[in-house]
């Protein structure tokens, strides 16, 4: 019995003594319990560290990435709200007057829409391949103008612009009209290419009906030049804007493949008050443009009214012209066509020694409807000491 409570003593204190080794073992000091929540703290600010440090990387790639999408946004708003287009046209004219081949015109078209309803619009032509000193070209810009919707229905521009007025003067690309030359009427009597500088209004006033109101710069005619009005377009190239003009057209084209338009245009001076010889000058122009099936038809009348001593003495109170022009297609793709012109830059002075007459006719051959090749004869009637100028004419041309 005392052997067996003696065992029982030793073994309770062996354990004991384990025990207390063991919670020696396991609880350390307050030194290193101490060194031990630095470390730990150490460790975790260098994970917070890493962390910042990854989250501004992921931030810089997704800053990097945005600003990659803007700029792409940017780029594809801007190519898809700008247009560029243009046309061109070289010639070989065999006439009596010239043999002679010229790239008439090279012409870019440039575009930007700024919003749904504020548009730009502009034209750069050389004319003549080259241009410089002592050279045949010239650089000219032609129309760049500020256009916006007042509403659905009604629109106001500004700046540089094409007047309304004819046929050809606002829409000239050669693939839209017959003969290689531009007919000598729209050239000489309204004249085209015509463009001015000012401000303008259009717009539908009835289902088919359309009009145009504009104030702009006027022409500058002279007694150096018999008060001819092709002379007198001041191109806005610091044109002279002591008496300004101001043109209406109404146009009609209720009917598919028909337009009817008139125009009438002032100016109370046309010779900008250089010449006390002349005053106002009243414009009358109108037409027909109708395209019915594979028949053609265009007709034009245009005529001036100068007032004065001035442009009554040389016969240039009176400048008129008019052509008759029917065309056939006779496929898609090719078209035969006359026409006859008559125009008069001098038809006040009571005879017809200054009248012009021409005839032509020819051929067009589109392989493309923006592509065209062109052959036509003329054969003039002159009066007067006005040469006549007979040959046969060959052109191509584009648009796009």
């Amino acid at each position: 019995m005392q052997f067996r409570t003696y065992r029982s003593a030793k073994l309770a204190a062996a354990l004991l003594a384990i025990s207390a080794s063991a919670a020696a073992t396991e609880m350390p000091s307050q030194e290193e319990m101490w060194e031990i929540i630095q470390q730990q703290q150490r460790e975790i600010e260098a994970l917070k560290a890493g962390q910042k440090e990854n989250t501004e990387k992921v931030e810089a790639v997704v800053d990097v990435a945005e600003e990659s999408q803007k700029t792409a946004a940017g780029a594809a708003s801007w190519t898809e709200n700008t247009q560029i287009g243009g046309y061109g046209e070289l010639h070989y004219n065999n006439l009596d007057s010239k043999k002679e081949i010229d790239f008439h015109r090279f012409v870019l078209f440039f575009g930007h829409q700024f919003t749904d309803k504020l548009r730009f619009w502009s034209e750069l032509e050389l004319e003549h391949s080259v241009s410089g000193d002592d050279q045949n070209g010239e650089i000219e810009l032609e129309q760049a103008y500020l256009e916006y919707d007042l509403n659905e229905n009604h629109r106001a521009k500004a700046g540089l612009f094409l007047l309304p007025v004819g046929i050809l003067n606002e829409t000239h690309e050669p693939p839209t009209f017959y003969g290689v030359e531009r007919n000598p009427v729209e050239r000489n009597i309204i004249p085209t290419t015509w463009w001015a500088g000012g401000a303008a209004l259009n717009g539908e006033i009835a289902p088919g009906w359309s009009y145009d109101l504009g104030v702009h710069e006027g022409l500058e005619t002279s007694a150096s030049n018999n008060y001819a009005v092709r002379k007198g377009r001041q191109k806005t190239s610091e044109a002279n804007a002591n008496d300004l003009a101001g043109t209406t057209r109404v146009k009609w084209t209720g009917m598919a493949g028909v337009e009817l338009a008139a125009t009438v245009q002032y100016q109370s001076d046309v010779t900008q008050g250089e010449d006390p010889d002349a005053g106002h000058a009243w414009l009358f122009e109108t037409h027909a443009d109708i395209q019915r099936g594979p028949f053609g038809f265009r007709a034009l009348y245009a005529r001036w009214d100068l007032d004065g001593d001035g442009p009554k003495s040389v016969g240039a109170d009176e400048q008129e012209g008019f052509y008759i022009e029917p065309s056939y297609k006779i496929t898609p793709e090719w078209g035969v066509f006359a026409r006859y012109n008559q125009w008069d830059n001098q038809a006040g002075d009571g005879n017809s020694d200054s009248e012009k007459k021409q005839v032509n006719a020819g051929v067009n051959f589109w392989p493309h409807p923006d592509v065209v090749l062109k052959a036509d004869v003329q054969q003039q009637d002159n009066e007067g000491n006005s040469k006549n100028d007979n040959g046969w004419n060959l052109g191509v041309g584009y648009q796009f």
